[in-house]
Protein backbone atom coordinates (compact mmCIF):
# COMPACT_ATOMS: atom_id res chain seq x y z
CA UNK A 1 0.00 0.00 0.00
CA UNK A 2 1.29 3.32 -0.95
CA UNK A 3 0.97 6.72 0.74
CA UNK A 4 0.53 10.49 -0.08
CA UNK A 5 2.27 12.94 2.74
CA UNK A 6 0.25 16.14 3.02
CA UNK A 7 1.09 18.56 5.33
CA UNK A 8 1.13 22.79 6.00
CA UNK A 9 4.21 25.21 4.73
CA UNK A 10 5.31 27.99 7.40
CA UNK A 11 7.03 30.33 5.23
CA UNK A 12 9.40 32.12 7.25
CA UNK A 13 8.93 35.64 5.21
CA UNK A 14 5.14 34.72 5.04
CA UNK A 15 2.14 34.97 7.54
CA UNK A 16 0.45 32.82 5.51
CA UNK A 17 0.83 28.35 5.29
CA UNK A 18 1.29 26.74 2.04
CA UNK A 19 -0.80 23.08 1.94
CA UNK A 20 1.70 20.56 -0.14
CA UNK A 21 0.27 16.97 -1.49
CA UNK A 22 3.08 14.61 -2.67
CA UNK A 23 2.88 11.88 -4.89
CA UNK A 24 1.80 8.51 -3.51
CA UNK A 25 4.66 6.33 -2.59
CA UNK A 26 5.85 3.48 -0.33
CA UNK A 27 5.66 3.25 3.57
CA UNK A 28 9.13 3.12 3.40
CA UNK A 29 10.11 6.12 0.95
CA UNK A 30 6.78 7.98 2.52
CA UNK A 31 8.15 8.21 6.74
CA UNK A 32 11.92 9.06 5.14
CA UNK A 33 10.55 11.85 2.94
CA UNK A 34 8.44 12.95 6.38
CA UNK A 35 11.60 12.52 8.54
CA UNK A 36 13.41 14.46 5.88
CA UNK A 37 10.79 17.31 5.32
CA UNK A 38 10.94 18.05 9.23
CA UNK A 39 14.64 19.08 9.56
CA UNK A 40 13.24 22.85 8.09
CA UNK A 41 11.52 23.37 10.83
CA UNK A 42 8.88 24.91 8.71
CA UNK A 43 6.17 22.07 8.58
CA UNK A 44 3.14 21.44 10.50
CA UNK A 45 -0.24 19.53 10.57
CA UNK A 46 1.42 16.68 8.64
CA UNK A 47 -0.34 13.63 7.89
CA UNK A 48 -0.39 10.37 5.77
CA UNK A 49 -3.08 9.34 3.59
CA UNK A 50 -3.58 5.79 2.08
CA UNK A 51 -4.98 4.74 -0.98
CA UNK A 52 -8.16 3.84 -0.15
CA UNK A 53 -8.58 7.75 1.58
CA UNK A 54 -7.53 6.22 5.08
CA UNK A 55 -5.38 8.97 7.02
CA UNK A 56 -2.74 8.43 9.20
CA UNK A 57 -0.12 10.02 11.98
CA UNK A 58 3.32 9.50 11.72
CA UNK A 59 3.18 7.15 15.07
CA UNK A 60 0.87 5.51 13.17
CA UNK A 61 2.93 4.86 10.69
CA UNK A 62 5.82 4.04 12.64
CA UNK A 63 3.99 1.54 14.40
CA UNK A 64 2.86 -0.31 10.96
CA UNK A 65 6.43 -0.46 10.15
CA UNK A 66 6.95 -2.39 13.05
CA UNK A 67 4.41 -4.66 12.79
CA UNK A 68 5.03 -5.25 9.23
CA UNK A 69 8.63 -6.41 9.34
CA UNK A 70 7.49 -9.80 10.64
CA UNK A 71 4.57 -9.90 7.90
CA UNK A 72 4.32 -11.71 4.26
CA UNK A 73 4.92 -9.17 1.66
CA UNK A 74 5.46 -9.40 -2.39
CA UNK A 75 2.12 -11.16 -2.51
CA UNK A 76 0.71 -12.97 -5.74
CA UNK A 77 -2.12 -15.42 -6.06
CA UNK A 78 -3.17 -18.05 -8.53
CA UNK A 79 -6.32 -19.62 -8.33
CA UNK A 80 -8.22 -21.50 -10.27
CA UNK A 81 -11.83 -23.67 -10.08
CA UNK A 82 -13.87 -27.24 -11.47
CA UNK A 83 -16.75 -28.46 -11.93
CA UNK A 84 -18.02 -31.82 -12.82
CA UNK A 85 -21.57 -31.44 -14.26
CA UNK A 86 -22.48 -35.03 -14.12
CA UNK A 87 -21.25 -35.65 -10.32
CA UNK A 88 -21.74 -32.61 -9.12
CA UNK A 89 -18.55 -32.39 -7.79
CA UNK A 90 -16.01 -29.34 -7.59
CA UNK A 91 -12.58 -28.19 -6.81
CA UNK A 92 -10.70 -25.64 -5.98
CA UNK A 93 -6.81 -24.70 -6.80
CA UNK A 94 -4.35 -21.80 -5.05
CA UNK A 95 -1.01 -21.12 -5.35
CA UNK A 96 0.14 -18.19 -3.23
CA UNK A 97 3.91 -16.97 -4.02
CA UNK A 98 5.47 -14.09 -1.11
CA UNK A 99 8.16 -13.42 0.89
CA UNK A 100 9.26 -13.35 4.50
CA UNK A 101 12.08 -12.46 6.70
CA UNK A 102 13.83 -12.47 3.65
CA UNK A 103 12.78 -15.72 2.38
CA UNK A 104 10.58 -16.62 -0.51
CA UNK A 105 7.93 -19.30 0.17
CA UNK A 106 5.56 -21.11 -2.28
CA UNK A 107 1.94 -21.93 -0.99
CA UNK A 108 -0.23 -25.13 -2.70
CA UNK A 109 -3.20 -25.91 -1.57
CA UNK A 110 -6.91 -27.16 -3.02
CA UNK A 111 -9.80 -28.51 -1.77
CA UNK A 112 -13.11 -29.68 -3.28
CA UNK A 113 -16.49 -27.76 -1.72
CA UNK A 114 -19.86 -28.80 -1.77
CA UNK A 115 -23.08 -27.44 -2.82
CA UNK A 116 -21.55 -25.37 -5.39
CA UNK A 117 -23.49 -25.53 -8.45
CA UNK A 118 -21.44 -24.00 -11.89
CA UNK A 119 -17.59 -23.99 -12.65
CA UNK A 120 -18.14 -20.03 -12.49
CA UNK A 121 -18.86 -20.60 -8.75
CA UNK A 122 -16.21 -22.96 -8.24
CA UNK A 123 -13.70 -20.58 -9.96
CA UNK A 124 -14.97 -17.62 -7.26
CA UNK A 125 -14.67 -20.45 -4.30
CA UNK A 126 -11.12 -20.74 -5.22
CA UNK A 127 -10.43 -17.24 -4.56
CA UNK A 128 -12.38 -17.09 -1.67
CA UNK A 129 -9.88 -20.17 -0.16
CA UNK A 130 -7.13 -18.20 -1.62
CA UNK A 131 -8.30 -14.25 0.53
CA UNK A 132 -9.14 -16.67 3.56
CA UNK A 133 -5.16 -18.03 3.50
CA UNK A 134 -4.14 -14.45 3.08
CA UNK A 135 -6.04 -13.51 6.25
CA UNK A 136 -4.16 -17.16 8.01
CA UNK A 137 -0.57 -15.38 6.90
CA UNK A 138 -1.51 -12.48 8.57
CA UNK A 139 -1.46 -10.39 5.44
CA UNK A 140 -2.17 -6.61 6.11
CA UNK A 141 -2.11 -3.49 3.89
CA UNK A 142 -0.47 -4.89 1.18
CA UNK A 143 -1.11 -4.79 -2.89
CA UNK A 144 -2.01 -8.22 -3.90
CA UNK A 145 -1.72 -9.65 -7.59
CA UNK A 146 -4.75 -11.77 -7.93
CA UNK A 147 -4.25 -13.59 -11.48
CA UNK A 148 -6.51 -16.59 -12.88
CA UNK A 149 -8.03 -18.07 -16.40
CA UNK A 150 -11.60 -17.07 -15.33
CA UNK A 151 -12.84 -13.75 -17.15
CA UNK A 152 -15.99 -14.16 -15.52
CA UNK A 153 -14.30 -13.88 -11.89
CA UNK A 154 -11.65 -11.71 -12.99
CA UNK A 155 -13.98 -9.06 -15.35
CA UNK A 156 -16.43 -8.84 -12.46
CA UNK A 157 -14.44 -8.25 -9.75
CA UNK A 158 -12.52 -5.21 -11.57
CA UNK A 159 -16.11 -4.03 -12.23
CA UNK A 160 -15.59 -4.24 -16.05
CA UNK A 161 -18.39 -7.05 -16.29
CA UNK A 162 -21.59 -6.95 -14.25
CA UNK A 163 -22.65 -9.95 -12.32
CA UNK A 164 -26.45 -10.89 -12.82
CA UNK A 165 -26.53 -14.61 -10.85
CA UNK A 166 -27.37 -14.42 -7.48
CA UNK A 167 -24.74 -17.05 -6.12
CA UNK A 168 -21.39 -15.25 -8.01
CA UNK A 169 -22.54 -11.91 -6.31
CA UNK A 170 -22.60 -13.81 -2.90
CA UNK A 171 -19.10 -14.94 -3.41
CA UNK A 172 -18.10 -11.47 -4.81
CA UNK A 173 -19.63 -10.02 -1.44
CA UNK A 174 -17.53 -12.25 0.71
CA UNK A 175 -14.21 -11.70 -1.12
CA UNK A 176 -14.53 -8.00 -1.34
CA UNK A 177 -15.62 -7.74 2.32
CA UNK A 178 -12.55 -9.87 3.66
CA UNK A 179 -9.75 -7.89 1.41
CA UNK A 180 -11.46 -4.72 2.97
CA UNK A 181 -11.15 -5.84 6.38
CA UNK A 182 -7.76 -6.73 5.77
CA UNK A 183 -6.50 -3.52 4.03
CA UNK A 184 -5.51 -5.02 0.94
CA UNK A 185 -5.15 -3.73 -2.31
CA UNK A 186 -6.31 -6.02 -5.03
CA UNK A 187 -4.80 -6.28 -8.38
CA UNK A 188 -7.06 -8.59 -10.46
CA UNK A 189 -5.13 -9.99 -14.08
CA UNK A 190 -6.73 -12.40 -16.35
CA UNK A 191 -3.99 -14.53 -17.32
CA UNK A 192 -4.26 -17.49 -20.01
CA UNK A 193 -4.50 -21.39 -19.19
CA UNK A 194 -1.15 -22.25 -20.02
CA UNK A 195 0.06 -19.41 -17.48
CA UNK A 196 -2.22 -21.46 -14.55
CA UNK A 197 -0.93 -25.11 -14.94
CA UNK A 198 -0.23 -25.11 -11.31
CA UNK A 199 -3.59 -24.48 -9.78
CA UNK A 200 -5.37 -26.20 -12.65
CA UNK A 201 -3.11 -29.20 -11.22
CA UNK A 202 -4.41 -29.17 -7.80
CA UNK A 203 -7.96 -28.50 -9.20
CA UNK A 204 -7.86 -31.78 -10.62
CA UNK A 205 -6.15 -33.75 -8.23
CA UNK A 206 -9.17 -32.35 -5.44
CA UNK A 207 -11.58 -33.41 -8.12
CA UNK A 208 -9.62 -36.93 -8.14
CA UNK A 209 -10.14 -36.80 -3.79
CA UNK A 210 -6.33 -35.99 -3.56
CA UNK A 211 -5.91 -32.78 -1.27
CA UNK A 212 -3.16 -30.87 -0.64
CA UNK A 213 -1.55 -28.39 1.25
CA UNK A 214 2.03 -27.42 1.45
CA UNK A 215 4.41 -24.44 2.07
CA UNK A 216 7.68 -24.73 0.13
CA UNK A 217 10.66 -22.07 0.55
CA UNK A 218 12.27 -21.49 -3.07
CA UNK A 219 15.30 -21.20 -3.57
CA UNK A 220 16.63 -19.29 -6.68
CA UNK A 221 19.48 -21.30 -8.62
CA UNK A 222 19.88 -18.56 -11.00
Amino acid sequence: MNFSIEYMYKHPKSPFKIRFVSDPMSLTEALFTATDIEKTGRVSEMVFIDTKGVTWTKKELTKLTQVKKEEPKEISIYFDGGFKTETGTSGQGIIIHFSQNGITYRLKKNASLTHLESNNESEYAALWLAVKELEELGVQYEEVLIQGDSKVVIEQLKGEWPCYESNLQKWAEKIETLLKKLQIEPVYEWVARNKNKEADHLVTQALNGKIIQAKKEVIDNS
